[in-house]
C-alpha cells in the first residue's frame, strides 16, 4: 500500500486525501488546526463552487451540503459610475448596466470552516491520520523517507516558500487589490430577481469591485459581502482594522458610496458570527510545481500554493477542486511507479491546461478594463445570451479566449448576438 502525506487541510488537500483514501491508500493529513478549532475560528476565505468543481465533489461523495447551501442559479453583474455631478465622486456613485446571467448549472458557497471542518473529521472517521502541527521544511525532510509522496497544498506558511516564483507566469510583483470580507445575517433580495439567489459582481472601475455571494455558514443560510479595493484607492481602509463590528461597519459605509442599491437592502444586516470577517491582501503567484528538500527529496506543490490568483473572479476554491482531480487521477494511474520529478512536473502540467485559462482571465480582471470589454459586460443588459455566456464563462474560464480578450474577437461575437435578436 502506497503511503502519501498531504500537507494542508483545505479544498484540495482534504479532496485529495479522502479520494486516496477511498481507493486504499495509506494517507497521513498534516493540519495545523483540529476540526473544532478549525470550525470556530475566523473565516479563511470566500468561495463560490460551480458546476466542474462541485461535480468533483459529488463523485467522491462528499457534497454533505446539497440540501442546506444556498442554490446560486445566476450571476449578476452592476457597472457602478460616478454621479458626474461636479462633487469629485463624493456623492453617492450611480447603476450603469445591469443584468443577470443564468448558470447552466447550480453553484454553492459553503464556508470552509464548516467543509473543513467536517471533512477532516471524516477523514479521521474513516481510519486516516491526522496530524496537527504547523509543518515546516525540516518536518517534511522527515517525513519524505517514510512516504512514498509528499503533497503541499498549505497555501500559507514557510513550506510555501521552498516553491520557487515563475517569473515568466507571474506578471505582478505586488498586491493588486485589497480584500475585505463580511459574512452576514439579514440581507435582502435583490427586488429585480427575488427570486433567484445569484452571485452580484459590481464592478466600480478604477476603484474596485464588491461582489456578494449567497452562502453557508457555521450559524446557517448567510450572504457574503466582500470588498476588492485598488491599493492607495478609497477602499483601501481596511488596513489595521481588527474589530469585526468596524469591518462591517466600513463595508456598509462604502456601499452606500459605491453600490447605493446593493446597500438598501443591506439595512437590516449583523455579522453571522465574531468570526465572520477577514481582511487582507495578496500577490497573484505562479510557483514552480516541485521543490528540493534539503535532503535531497521531492515534494509537489498543488492548488494556490502554485497557483496562487486574486480572489477577484472566484476562481480559488474551484482550481483547489480542479487541481485535486487531475493529482487524484494522476497517481491513481502512476500505480507502483516512483513518483520522480519528471512525474511531478506532468502532473502539473495538466493542472495547468485548466488553471492557466483562469490566471489569464483573472489578471485580465485586474486591469482597468479596455473599451470592449465595457462594451461586452454592457450588452449583457441588452442580449440576454450575452449575460448568459459571461455567467457560465465563471465555470469554464477557458471559453473566454474565444471572444473576451481582443476587440477584434469581440465585435464578432457582439454582432452576432445583436442580429440573432
Amino acid at each position: 500500500m502506497r503511503k502519501i502525506l498531504i500537507v494542508g487541510a483545505g479544498q484540495a488537500g482534504l479532496q485529495l486525501a479522502l479520494g486516496l483514501q477511498a481507493q486504499g491508500y495509506d494517507v497521513t493529513v498534516v493540519s495545523n488546526r483540529t476540526a473544532d478549532e478549525i470550525r470556530s475560528g475566523r473565516v479563511t476565505s470566500t468561495q463560490c463552487m460551480f458546476g466542474t468543481a462541485l461535480r468533483h465533489e459529488r463523485d467522491l461523495g462528499l457534497d454533505f451540503w446539497e440540501d442546506q447551501a444556498p442554490a446560486i442559479r445566476g450571476l449578476g453583474l452592476s457597472l457602478s459610475v460616478p454621479p458626474g455631478d461636479g462633487t469629485g465622486g463624493r456623492a453617492p456613485y450611480r447603476r450603469g448596466a445591469d443584468w443577470l446571467g443564468r448558470l447552466r448549472t447550480t453553484a454553492r458557497s459553503v464556508d470552509q470552516r464548516v467543509k473543513m471542518a467536517a471533512w477532516l473529521e471524516t477523514f479521521a472517521e474513516r481510519g486516516g491520520k491526522v496530524v496537527v502541527h504547523g509543518a515546516a521544511v525540516s518536518d517534511l525532510d522527515y517525513f519524505s523517507l517514510t512516504y512514498d509522496l509528499v503533497v503541499v497544498a498549505a497555501g500559507r506558511g514557510d513550506v510555501v516558500s521552498m516553491f520557487r516564483r515563475d517569473a515568466v507566469r507571474s506578471p505582478f510583483r505586488n498586491p493588486q487589490r485589497t480584500l475585505a470580507v463580511a459574512y452576514v445575517h439579514g440581507l435582502g433580495p435583490r427586488p429585480e430577481h427575488p427570486d433567484v439567489p445569484a452571485v452580484r459582481c459590481n464592478l466600480v472601475p478604477g476603484v474596485g469591485e464588491l461582489i456578494v455571494i449567497p452562502a453557508l455558514t457555521t450559524t446557517g443560510p448567510c450572504d457574503i459581502l466582500f470588498w476588492e479595493g485598488v491599493p492607495g484607492g478609497p477602499l483601501d481602509v481596511f488596513a489595521g482594522v481588527k474589530d469585526p463590528a468596524a469591518v462591517l461597519r466600513l463595508t456598509l459605509d462604502l456601499m452606500r458610496r459605491f453600490t447605493p442599491w446593493e446597500y438598501e437592502r443591506a439595512a437590516g444586516v449583523e455579522l453571522t458570527d465574531a468570526g465572520g470577517t477577514l481582511t487582507g491582501r495578496l500577490t497573484p503567484t505562479v510557483r514552480e510545481p516541485v521543490a528540493q528538500l534539503p535532503s535531497g527529496g521531492l515534494v509537489l506543490g498543488a492548488a494556490d500554493v502554485v497557483v496562487a490568483n486574486d480572489p477577484v473572479t472566484g476562481q480559488g476554491s474551484n482550481n483547489a477542486a480542479k487541481c485535486a482531480a487531475v493529482y487524484l487521477e494522476s497517481i491513481l494511474a502512476h500505480g507502483d511507479e516512483p513518483f520522480d520529478a519528471a512525474w511531478m512536473r506532468a502532473v502539473f502540467d495538466r493542472f495547468w491546461s485548466v488553471a492557466e485559462p483562469v490566471t489569464r482571465w483573472t489578471n485580465a480582471m485586474l486591469a482597468p478594463p479596455p473599451a470592449h470589454v465595457l462594451d461586452l459586460l454592457g450588452a449583457g443588459a441588452a442580449h440576454p445570451e450575452v449575460a448568459d455566456r459571461i455567467a457560465n464563462g465563471f465555470d469554464d474560464p477557458a471559453d473566454f479566449a474565444e471572444w473576451f480578450y481582443e476587440p477584434e474577437q469581440a465585435g464578432v461575437f457582439l454582432a452576432e448576438a445583436a442580429a440573432a435578436r
